[in-house]
């Protein structure tokens, strides 16, 4: 299988156990959570090589997601910790109705403190891929700095490139920088994965295509936008198309539905399968994903995602 190297924050994660706001909750279940961190698991969940670039710091925070890391099998020989500043964590309300109400505490944190200096030993020959998202060059000049020079490093040792730009606007000083910054990383990776909202905010176009053709016209090779429970519109220079998504018998929590899209799709690609395989894939994940509490508690093993593909076509 592919080896892939992720950049990214992981958080501590604590998840309210009954429904409210999240200054009444009492009761919370703790988990882990960062886009970046999801992919990584489920990249290894189909039993891909992963290891994952962040700092941490020298707090039980921690020390709990290092633990969380290692248990799911995936490299943290390139985490490095830090004395002065904190590890990130978040508050996530518990919804029967769409998205949940979220409360980050990230400000100032080790991740978004991770320097140049921490990255430039890293060797990647020998990796095959690098995936980032449009998170972690938003926490500081400092982290996106440092992905700017991962990114380029990854292009001289030949990787193949993804990237989500997981919009998240509150962490960005404009929006005008957010979608310049945003762009920028964009147009140096070979897949880039928008929502379709977030495809309209970056480009200013409403369609898909017109999206689409905004990236492939700057040099992007591959551009798939998310449709939500439609599924997926997939554009390269040679060949586009729509995909259907996949039935969900009941929404339980939509975070993480985006990574797990994320997953599907990259493992496709390092598998060399065929678009078509690529982006049904990646809407299975996506849907199995949505069914479950927690960011990544719904990403599958090989065997689960093949029993709930098989499903489809009953």
């Amino acid at each position: 299988m592919a080896k892939v190297i992720l950049v990214g924050e992981p958080m501590a994660l604590f998840i309210a156990s009954q429904e409210g706001t999240l200054d009444t909750v009492t009761d919370f279940k703790r988990s882990a959570a960062g886009a970046e961190m999801n992919v990584a698991i489920g990249l290894k969940r189909l039993e891909h090589d992963v290891c994952y670039i962040t700092k941490l710091g020298k707090d039980p925070f921690g020390r709990y997601l290092k633990d969380f890391l290692d248990k799911e099998k995936i490299n943290t020989d390139l985490i490095c910790f830090d004395d002065h500043f904190p590890t990130a964590f978040q508050l996530k309300a518990k919804t029967s109705k769409g998205d949940p109400d979220v409360a980050y505490y990230r400000n100032g944190s080790a991740a978004s403190n991770l320097k140049v200096e921490d990255v430039e030993d890293i060797d990647m020959k020998g990796f095959d891929h690098f995936h980032l998202t449009g998170i972690f060059p938003a926490l500081s000049d400092r982290s996106r700095s440092t992905m700017l020079y991962l990114i380029e490093k990854a292009k001289n040792n030949h990787l193949t490139t993804s990237f989500d730009p997981n919009l998240r606007p509150s962490l960005w000083n404009s929006s005008a920088d957010m979608v310049s910054t945003i762009n920028k990383i964009a147009c140096r990776c070979d897949t880039v994965l928008p929502g379709i909202s977030e495809g309209k905010i970056l480009t200013g176009y409403d369609h898909e295509r017109d999206i689409a053709d905004f990236y492939l016209d700057k040099g992007v090779k591959t551009v798939v936008i998310k449709c939500g429970p439609k599924g997926c519109y997939v554009k390269t220079q040679t060949e586009e198309n729509y995909f259907d998504g996949y039935k969900v018998e009941k929404v339980v929590d939509t975070v993480g539905a985006g990574d797990g899209f994320a997953v599907g799709y990259i493992s496709g690609i390092l598998e060399k399968l065929p678009t078509t395989v690529c982006a049904d894939r990646a809407n299975a994940i996506g849907a199995l994903q949505v069914m479950h509490v927690g960011d990544n508690e719904g990403l599958p093993t090989r065997e689960q995602l093949a029993d709930f593909m098989a499903q489809k076509n009953k």
